[in-house]
């Protein structure tokens, strides 16, 4: 058995540690909540956009309007946009994401990964760090959105990727983030960024022309903006998702590992009481060994 002064030592330590985790808590508690008011307040703004979008995509004819972001062409030079954090301490949340995008490059980019057309854009020093150790080709350096987390910072990122597609450099751009539920659950997402996915228009549509809208100036100047606006929003509020369900991950961890320091404290304080007994008892035992020892001697 450990002696006093190894677990009052141990005791310390637990305390210290235990200060930590709930102080980490409260943090990841606080930007949990900044965090899930912006998603909440973003997500009915980029679901009707998206609507909005796919509905007059379904519908406008597509000789009247081409854009290079619905452009299809064969699948061969694709990049996999990869969402995750910059710290730790946040359970699998980084994890699960980086396994997740492995098993869609896997199930869905196999040939492209084997010819060497496949790289890989991270959102995260996480990811980064994650993907560069397995040797993936990786399309720039780290992209570091969350040192200064705004529109303007993703749209920087989501630009370069628009750029590049409409130049013909890359093919495919898949979406791969963890999507916030709640605190303790997390949806592992992927989604096709580009090309623009297509909608098929009911017949309704088709007869009766794109639901109530009224178009002005038309549906193809429309799209023209339209499109690379939503693709924006669209990488923003996977961004968005990933951050607030970073922070949710990271507050359960730390409740958790603040639960875990407080059993390891009960264990230790039960295994100090029953070394100072032992020793209590020793003592005694030696001082009546002696007295009894003088009184056989006298």
């Amino acid at each position: 058995m450990a002696n006093l002064k190894e677990i009052r030592g141990r005791i310390a330590s637990v305390k210290t540690t235990k200060q930590m985790t709930s102080a980490m808590k409260m943090v990841a508690a606080a930007k949990l909540n900044r965090a899930q008011d912006r998603i909440v307040k973003l997500r009915p703004y980029a679901v009707k956009l998206q609507e909005i979008m796919s509905d007059i995509v379904a519908n406008v004819d597509p000789e009247d309007f081409r854009s290079p972001y619905t452009e299809e062409r064969p699948v061969e030079n694709v990049v996999v946009i990869v969402v995750t954090s910059n710290r730790g301490l946040c359970g699998a949340f980084n994890t699960a994401a980086a396994r997740h995008a492995e098993d869609t490059i896997n199930e869905k980019f196999a040939e492209q990964k084997e010819n060497g057309t496949l790289q890989l854009l991270c959102i995260g020093k996480k990811g980064y760090e994650y993907f560069r150790r397995r040797g993936y080709n990786m399309w720039g350096e780290n992209h570091d959105v969350f040192a200064s987390l705004s529109f303007e910072t993703v749209q920087d990122v989501a630009d370069q990727l628009l750029d590049a597609y409409a130049e013909g450099t890359i093919d495919h751009v898949e979406l791969v983030y963890n999507e916030f539920k709640n605190v303790v659950f997390q949806i592992r997402t992927n989604e096709q960024f580009l090309p623009l996915p297509k909608t098929e228009a009911s017949e309704e549509e088709t007869a009766g022309g794109s639901g109530d809208y009224i178009f002005e100036p038309g549906q193809a100047e429309i799209l023209t903006d339209l499109i690379p606006k939503s693709l924006r929003i669209k990488l923003y509020r996977s961004v968005l998702e990933s951050n607030a369900g970073e922070q949710g991950a990271r507050m359960t961890a730390m409740d958790s590992a603040t639960e875990n320091a407080d059993e390891l404290l009960r264990e230790l304080r039960l295994k100090y009481n029953q070394a100072r007994q032992a020793a209590i008892t020793t003592e005694i035992l030696e001082i009546v060994a002696g007295a009894a020892a003088l009184e056989s001697g006298s």
